[in-house]
């Protein structure tokens, strides 16, 4: 069995334990995981019997060559027209939808179009097979990290004064493409002095100086798979107030990531890291989650919060990312991208976490 026939079975399983024959599958995302697919227009529509690829003509050469066990259906009208002219559909069928992706003018196109089925919305259905990665996909990620980390040691020389925020966004960029990467799995993070309090800062014209926090948050896309890093760096001297923020980050960050293996909820997680910042002092400058899971989307399910009821599995790959931000000075973030395993965790980045001072 195909590793797609492997991800349609598990699918077809869980639709089983619901009582449900099928699934309408409209997110790209998913329709990528369940077919490969990796153009911009695609739906998949799974049925007890037989599985459909459906698309336009501008993807009629990429289906043949990307889509696996799936009937692929080419044309030029919209894909819900398609299913009904060409019957797809028997009289009866219980099901399910993406209810976080359809929007309602499709539900009502759906309920019109086929009256005599029963649609239910559903959520995380192939999100949740997803989140346990294969080994080809643990290869995929593992070598965006790789390029990531390699893209740091780069990209650390070229910070001094005088240098913009953009300017090391465009050179983080360029060098992932240099370095065998697909692109950014994000538009890049660099933020400094007051800047890097801001957790998700767009980078600017602003120009580092001395004392600057200088934070750094980019990834790697490799194989449709993302990477996630986040490292911290000073500029000129770092004092001890930098150390003592730097550090308690730090040390928050190696505690969330001991607190990883299969089977420990995401809050327990959360709770590792956000627990010692507290202590420190500093729990109202800690003001995101802990992490989030990582694949084929940079943030997936699941998410390591205060109010997550997820918990992680063997095989997940998550984000570790505590950070403390004191507005007009300065913040720091420490993230790497951890594989859970049965009884503990490997992180894959190897960028060091020492505090880097930069002249």
């Amino acid at each position: 069995m195909s590793l797609i026939e492997q991800r349609l079975e598990k699918l077809k399983e869980r639709l089983a334990k619901e009582s449900l024959d099928g699934m309408l599958v409209t997110n790209l995302t998913n329709v990528h995981y369940l077919s490969r697919f990796t153009g911009s227009a695609g739906t998949c529509l799974i049925l007890p019997d037989k599985n459909y690829f459906i698309s336009d003509g501008r993807y009629l050469t990429q289906s043949k060559e990307q889509v696996k066990g799936m009937d692929i259906v080419i044309d030029a009208d919209p894909h819900l027209e398609i299913i009904k002219k060409k019957g797809l559909l028997k009289n009866g069928l219980k099901l399910g939808i993406e209810a976080d992706f359809l929007p309602v003018s499709q539900m009502e196109k759906l309920e019109e179009f086929f009256p005599f089925c029963k649609w239910e919305s559903i959520t995380r259905f192939v999100e949740e097979i997803a989140a346990v990665k294969d080994k080809g996909e643990i290869r995929a990620i593992r070598t965006a990290v790789e390029i990531t980390d390699q893209v740091f040691e780069q990209i650390v020389p070229e910070i001094r004064e005088g240098v913009t925020e953009k300017e090391i966004a465009a050179k983080i960029s360029y060098a992932i493409l240099m370095m065998g990467g697909d692109g950014d799995a994000f538009s890049p993070i660099v933020a400094g002095g007051p800047n890097s309090a801001l957790p998700h800062a767009t980078p600017g014209d602003r120009k580092f100086r001395s004392g600057d926090f200088i934070l750094l948050d980019f990834g790697t896309r490799y194989l449709g798979y993302h990477a996630d890093m986040t490292r911290t760096v000073v500029l000129g001297e770092a004092s001890d107030r930098h150390r003592e923020i730097y550090d308690t980050v730090k040390e928050a960050q190696q505690r969330g990531c001991e607190a990883v293996k299969s089977g420990v909820s995401c809050k327990d997680i959360d709770s590792a890291t956000r627990d010692f910042i507290s202590e420190k002092g500093y729990g109202d400058y800690y003001v995101h989650n802990t992490g989030h899971g990582l694949g084929l989307e940079i943030h997936t399910m699941p998410k390591l919060s205060q109010s997550s009821k997820d918990v992680v599995l063997e095989n997940y790959v998550i984000t570790i990312e505590p950070g403390i931000y004191i507005p007009e000075f300065g913040g720091v973030r420490i993230e790497d991208d951890v594989l859970v395993k049965r009884d503990g965790y490997e992180i894959f980045n190897q960028t060091p976490k020492e505090l880097i001072v930069t002249d």
